[in-house]
């Protein structure tokens, strides 16, 4: 199973959008949506939900706890 570090890059890659427009989305800056994704810096929980939203998955699907 993917962690959620490859699973909220690959969401980002595939909707061809840039670390800085999802941070944005997020209220926060690319810098630490970059961490996010290199494992750096834990993701919020309110992050997460805002992402599933976002990209119509579920929190389990962001987790790696579901494909």
């Amino acid at each position: 199973m993917k962690t959620y570090i490859e699973r909220i890059r690959e969401l980002r890659e595939d909707h061809d959008l840039t670390q800085k427009e999802i941070a944005d989305f997020l209220g926060t800056t690319q810098q630490v949506y970059s961490r996010y994704e290199k494992g750096e810096n834990e993701i919020p929980v309110r992050h997460i939900i805002a992402l599933c939203s976002f990209y119509k998955v579920s929190a389990d699907y962001i987790l790696g706890l579901k494909d």
